[in-house]
């Protein structure tokens, strides 16, 4: 028993080494003025660069189940650890817009997608009874290898110059998620069925949980808080310059705070799912976010009020996309955990594009702002009534334990 508590913490172990590597790319901003400094391009086209990221990373989770099913998790976090690191070296020799498009855009963000679904719903395997708390280890992880990474990449800028930065930061990246892929070992669900409220709760495959409505309600949440949150980390610094009248220097702390309180709302409120229920969680960070967003959109701002709103959306924009992940697991189970989470993660993507677009068609911040409250608010209204799907009334139970049929049986073979 000992032995296997032991292996299993192993496993965290590589699972952070490999997340914090992948966390990296949300360093990006860092590279947006020395390229354009480098070689005259418009500062929104480079910007472009992580958008495309982003949506590559979203659409490689639709697929990175069926390749962990194929390679198993190991080879696929070396393969992919490989890919991502490679696409980072190969970018130091870029000289045109669309060969950055390509490998920092398409090629490292899909590899990075591909990691980090799987790796997150691997760990969560591994710990059925702790699923909130591990998946704000894992996830907070992601965070801390991006504020980590801040300080390391703008060194390498200042020192080395920002082709060269691309040659070293990919270099560390493969060898973090290849190195720490070593330590992954595949958990293998056998079967999960517990009963709950008089119906069996199962393992639902894509297929079957497309024909749920809680799919898409759950979906429109995520969106919900993706949106939110990713709005605000892209504007937080023009926020404090336009709308609370700080000076450059004052309102960029707010990047790093941001950097924080996302952090720490990953770890905090993961944990606080497992004891007062996801759902709950969600719902006060929904409800909390739409105070914030309130407050900016309607109260004349100091110095006070803005960081305290954007850390409060920072905070429950963490929280939430780490507790996520569990509450898939909970509505539809574990065996198909990184297939159904890879569709309900299309509300990352699409959040992170609709933000930008949103403002400029309804012409600006706080019309957004107010927007968002109102999403906010029918997503806690939304999340208060969701249940976990049933199917039915159960037919066998077990003996030894007649409120629960579960059999999680972690695959000890080297992947």
């Amino acid at each position: 028993m000992k032995a296997s508590m032991d292996r299993r913490w192993l496993i965290v172990i590589g699972t952070i080494i490999v997340q914090m590597g992948l966390g990296t790319i949300y360093t990006w901003s860092l590279f947006n003025q020395p390229l354009v400094d480098h070689f005259g391009w418009k500062l929104n086209s480079v910007a472009l660069t992580f958008s495309i990221t982003s949506l590559a990373l979203a659409l490689s989770t639709l697929f990175a189940g069926k390749l962990q099913d194929k390679w198993g998790i190991r080879r696929l976090l070396i393969c992919a650890g490989i890919i991502l690191g490679a696409g980072l070296i190969i970018s130091s020799q870029v000289s045109s817009l669309w060969m950055l498009y390509i490998l920092a855009g398409v090629i490292v963000g899909a590899a990075d997608g591909t990691a980090y679904i799987t790796s997150l719903s691997n760990l969560i395997k591994w710990f059925p009874e702790r699923k909130g708390l591990i998946s704000g280890i894992s996830v907070g992880a992601y965070g801390t290898g991006s504020l980590i990474f801040k300080f390391i990449n703008g060194s390498f800028i200042q020192s080395a110059g920002v082709t060269q930065a691309f040659f070293f930061w990919g270099l560390i990246v493969m060898i973090m998620v290849v190195g720490g892929s070593f330590l992954v070992r595949e958990a293998k669900v056998i079967h999960e069925s517990k009963i709950q409220n008089g119906s069996i709760q199962k393992d639902y495959t894509v297929k079957e949980m497309l024909k749920t409505k809680e799919a898409y309600l759950l979906f429109v949440i995520f969106f919900t808080t993706c949106m939110s949150g990713l709005f605000l980390i892209g504007i937080v610094k023009d926020i404090g310059v336009k709308m609370a009248g700080l000076d450059i220097a004052t309102a960029s702390n707010a990047v790093a705070l941001v950097a924080i309180f996302n952090t720490s709302g990953r770890i905090i409120l993961g944990a606080l799912s497992d004891k007062v229920g996801r759902l709950r969680v969600v719902s006060g960070a929904l409800l909390v976010t739409a105070a914030a967003v309130t407050v900016l959109s309607f109260v004349h701002l100091n110095y006070g009020l803005f960081f305290a709103s954007v850390a409060a959306i920072a905070f429950c924009f963490g929280g939430n996309i780490t507790v996520f992940p569990a509450i898939v697991a909970d509505f539809f189970g574990l065996k198909n955990q990184s297939k159904n989470y890879g569709i309900i993660y299309q509300g990352f993507g699409i959040g992170a594009i609709s933000g930008s677009f949103i403002a400029s068609s309804l012409g600006g911040f706080i019309p957004t702002f107010k927007l968002i409250a109102v999403l906010s608010i029918v997503s806690v209204v939304i999340a208060m009534m969701i249940k976990a799907p049933g199917n039915g009334t159960p037919k066998t139970k077990d003996k030894r334990n007649p409120r629960k049929i579960h059999s999680l049986s972690p695959d000890t073979r080297a992947s």
